[in-house]
């Protein structure tokens, strides 16, 4: 995929925001690949952890609330503990699932969802996905 860096890209509304509500600096992520590397949830990924910062780095607004990437995240933390820069990347995929919900829209409707569906589950995804609709 080609990406043309504009100055329209570089500075854009949308990083700050999401450095705004998740408190982290997404500008000192050098792109070392370490929280893709140990993410356990990866193969269920369209956009790499990694990838995920680099875009929101770029301004991809649409491309990443459009991924499944950030509803597949498990929140484990393991990016975290990896992430050299001390980047507290579960933080920043929980942002853009919450720009996405203030928006009323969400990836899974759990009340649709048939009781052996659920049992395939994770049961952290679950517990994800009933603390967004208590929220």
């Amino acid at each position: 995929m080609r990406i043309n860096i504009s100055r329209k890209n570089r500075q854009n509304p949308f990083i700050e925001k999401v450095q705004e509500l998740s408190g982290q600096n997404l500008l000192v992520c050098y792109q070392c690949g370490k929280c893709s590397a140990g993410c356990p949830a990866v193969s269920n990924m369209d956009i790499l952890p990694n990838q995920i910062i680099r875009y929101a780095q770029l301004g991809f607004k649409d491309e990443l609330l459009e991924s499944k990437s950030i509803w597949a995240c498990a929140s484990c933390m393991t990016c975290n503990v990896r992430c050299p820069k001390g980047i507290n990347i579960a933080e920043v995929i929980e942002v853009l699932r919450q720009l996405l919900l203030r928006k009323r829209k969400d990836h899974v409707e759990v009340d649709k969802m048939t009781n052996a569906e659920k049992e395939d589950v994770p049961p952290i995804a679950l517990i994800s996905c009933f603390r967004k609709f208590t929220s």
